[in-house]
């Protein structure tokens, strides 16, 4: 019998949580949610099987009190978990903050902080020799954009399609897909968009008047797709010939997710502004930080307005603590080696496993424990994020591109967690194929494919299906009582 891929925590006798949910209490948890925070978000995760309450949350995953299910988290909200559900050595760390420390003031001096920004400089591609501290990717993003914006004196960005930064104010306004930014317009002027991987497109728009090009070495809601070496030296290039900024926006795919403490080692180039964020913090307590290079612009302009940035949060001396915690532990358990060794066995399987289903699968990419299984239609990715839950697998499908299934399974992952993680893929694409007979040539009616690839539409069509299984269990308890 296969084992579970992680096993529930440990509970004292007196944790509050330590019963099965059972159905009338998750539906009042449900409606509370409804009520206080997002009813459309419930409707959202429930037709996915995602509309879960994380309990046990350890190591890979966590469990799922209504059916006793232990969860793999293949999703680790986009690279927040790369040390793990709850490190133990983490949670020591900020245990240990807690009874010598608050969080600080962030105008004030604090060991933690030079600790931590020596230690990341350090570690840092060569050049990036200061930074700043945000409270997270948003805000990391904000900062490295109007640190480039002021010290060169200029106005335009260059940003990617489809790319994805966050949903604070500049970071927002270079968000790659039109329906982040639509309701919140106008917003930062002097934007503009190409194609990723096309450095010709980024020349012709490049001119006098560009402060910026920002990417994601590999972008992540896109769809898991990986810069290319051309491009990236390239940009490189580019940048040093004009005077302009490069950033790399390495929230998702720093602290080891590519194999690279950063992905920019991959290619040998250094960024001139790095921002970071999510795994920073450990899953326990948030941090960020925008690593760059001093040069005589720099220098001048934060000599005229050395405050241009502050943060509430980011760089507080718990946050610091447990950040270095995380490198720690990264070193200590050799994240990296492990990111690329298993990352490497999981894209072989998954290509056997396209190859087995070239009607399915178009094409299966990534790097390092970053990975996306692209499908042939749009309506695939939430389809087989259903299957996969009801596997046991929490998985989501990328935002900007709905075909894309992402997978980014904490960096402990082993190479036999790899192996089940793999059969349970196999396992929930065999359920979808049975879908496939009816929705494949439906696909082919005209003004049909467009229905079936509404996030509405699906959403409707999951929880409907989801309120028959939910009958369908009551009757078999009926029937069995």
């Amino acid at each position: 019998m296969q084992k579970p891929l992680t096993s529930p925590a440990p509970q004292s006798p007196d944790t509050p949580e330590r019963d099965p949910l059972k159905p009338e209490e998750k539906r009042a948890v449900v409606k509370r949610f409804s009520t206080h925070l997002n009813k459309g978000q419930i409707r959202y995760l429930r037709a996915g099987h995602l509309d879960i309450l994380e309990r046990h949350r350890t190591d890979l995953g966590f469990t799922d009190p209504e059916t006793g299910r232990v969860m793999v988290d293949c999703f680790t909200s986009a690279g927040c978990f790369n040390v793990g559900r709850s490190n133990p050595a983490v949670q020591r760390a900020i245990e240990e903050a807690l009874t010598t420390c608050d969080m600080g003031s962030g105008h004030l001096l604090s060991e933690a902080k030079i600790r931590l920004a020596r230690h990341l400089t350090a570690r840092a591609p060569a050049g990036l020799t200061h930074l700043f501290f945000a409270a997270g990717g948003g805000e990391a993003v904000d900062c490295a954009l109007k640190l480039a914006l002021g010290a060169s004196g200029k106005t335009g960005i260059i940003a990617t399609q489809k790319a994805y930064h966050g949903h604070t104010g500049l970071a927002l306004s270079v968000n790659g897909k039109d329906h982040y930014r639509r309701h919140f317009e106008p917003l930062m002027p002097g934007v503009r968009f190409a194609p990723f991987n096309d450095l010709g497109a980024v020349r012709d728009m490049a001119g006098p008047d560009t402060a910026a090009v920002i990417i994601e070495p590999v972008q992540g809601e896109a769809g898991i797709h990986v810069a290319t070496q051309a491009y990236i030296r390239g940009l490189r290039e580019l940048c040093d010939e004009l005077g302009i900024f490069l950033i790399f926006d390495e929230v998702q795919t720093g602290f080891g997710r590519t194999g690279a403490l950063f992905a920019a080692e991959h290619y040998g180039v250094v960024p001139d502004i790095l921002a970071t964020a999510k795994s920073m913090g450990g899953g326990l307590f948030p941090n960020g930080a925008v690593l760059y290079a001093m040069n005589d612009n720099v220098a001048r302009f934060l000599e005229t307005w050395p405050a241009f940035h502050l943060s509430y949060s980011g760089g507080s001396d718990i946050g610091c603590r447990v950040s270095l915690a995380v490198l720690d532990e990264i070193d200590r358990l050799d994240l990296c080696s492990n990111a690329r060794d298993r990352g490497e066995e999981f894209l072989r399987a998954l290509e056997e496993i396209r190859g087995e289903n070239p009607g399915i699968i178009r094409e299966v990419r990534g790097i390092g424990l970053m990975v996306g299984i692209e499908y042939i239609h749009e309506f695939m990715g939430p389809m087989m994020s259903n299957a996969l839950a009801e596997g046991g697998i929490f998985a989501a499908y990328s935002g900007n591109a709905p075909q894309v299934m992402r997978f980014m399974l904490p960096l402990t992952v082993s190479r036999e967690e790899i192996e089940q993680v793999v059969e349970v893929i196999r396992k929930a694409i065999r359920t979808m194929k049975a879908l496939l007979p009816v929705a494949l040539p439906a696909a082919k009616i005209p003004g049909v494919l467009p229905l079936l690839n509404s996030e509405k539409i699906q959403t409707v069509t999951f929880n409907w299906l989801r309120t028959l299984e939910t009958a369908a269990h009551l009757m078999t308890r009926k029937r069995r009582s």
